[in-house]
């Protein structure tokens, strides 16, 4: 009887990997392309993000499958590919690798199958390993009802909620953003 070894996936095997994914347990954990009004969102926020990036003269706006690379978090999280971010923090002197350290805003997009209780539980478990890392801000973006509820590293348990025809924010990670949330959603 043969016993398999497993090798730990490490950093640079994620570099080399084709799409997006992210390196949890030492495992390198695949994600599966999603639809239209997911991308659409995300782009419309990576763009907003941008603009105030740019006035503030501080920090960077970046969009999907931008790998962010951590210390080892108590739930094996390594990276982070959020769907759109704002980084603070230093910029990596080789260009090409991945951030070393958190987004400081992570905004996760929800995908068509985000909307279970099982997928409930796996999104609260992301936004904890996010504050664990050091995000200040975490965005879940429901582009179904249309709203987006902000969390934050100091009370991860109690979301505001922005829907259509309000102004949302992302304090302190994104200082005086204040995107219309119509703005991230197609036209009615």
């Amino acid at each position: 009887m043969s016993t398999a070894i497993h090798t730990r996936a490490t950093l640079d095997d994620l570099m080399n990997v084709e799409g997006k994914a992210e390196l949890i347990g030492g495992r390198v954990v695949d994600f599966m392309p999603t639809g239209f009004l997911r991308g659409l969102v995300a782009i419309n926020i990576a763009f907003s993000l941008k603009e105030r990036a740019r006035a503030l003269g501080v920090g960077v706006a970046l969009g999907d499958n931008v790998g962010f690379a951590v210390p080892e978090l108590t739930s094996g999280r390594e990276s982070f590919s959020p769907d759109a971010s704002y980084y603070a923090g230093p910029l990596p002197k080789n260009s090409m690798k991945f951030i070393q350290g958190p987004p400081t805003l992570a905004v996760e997009v929800r995908s068509e199958c985000d909307y279970s209780p099982a997928a409930e539980g796996i999104l609260a478990e992301k936004r904890a390993d996010y504050f664990a890392a050091g995000t200040l801000v975490v965005w879940d973006v429901d582009p179904v009802a249309e709203c987006i509820h902000v969390y934050r590293s100091d009370s991860p348990e109690m979301p505001t909620t922005y829907s259509r025809g309000q102004v949302a924010e992302a304090d302190p990670a994104v200082p005086g953003w204040r995107p219309l949330i119509d703005e991230f959603f197609p036209a009615r």
